[in-house]
């Protein structure tokens, strides 16, 4: 995200992810933040935070897993993506921050893989 206060409170709420999973305290925050990048004009992230606390609140966790996947790089090679299963939490924070760094390329590209895995898993 472009916004120091946005990414600032991400990592407070990373930290508080870290300390404890408590879902709706996680949806609040992520509705707040998602507002910003409303602001920011970025879709993307609108969408993958809406997606992000619709799952949490429907599931209770963020349990998810993404399949070994092929992709092609810029040079044309194939390359393998795959999101391992973890804890909720480690899920959660992988997924902030690649948020929070969000105007790298390569972590614009997994966000916009969240959100495919979202529309079709969700």
């Amino acid at each position: 995200m472009k916004s120091v206060k946005a990414n600032k409170q991400l990592e407070n709420l990373i930290s508080k992810i870290n300390k404890e999973f408590n879902v709706e305290e996680i949806i609040k925050e992520l509705k707040e933040i998602r507002e910003v990048a409303l602001e920011e004009n970025d879709p993307l992230l609108v969408r993958v935070f809406r997606q992000t606390y619709e799952y949490l609140a429907e599931n209770e966790a963020f349990d998810i897993t993404m399949e070994k996947e092929f992709f092609e790089d810029e040079e044309g090679e194939e390359e393998e993506r795959l999101m391992e299963p973890g804890t909720n939490e480690e899920n959660l924070t992988y997924l902030l921050n690649l948020i929070i760094k969000s105007e790298n390329k390569f972590n614009r590209e997994e966000i916009k893989e969240m959100r495919t895995w979202f529309k079709e898993n969700a």
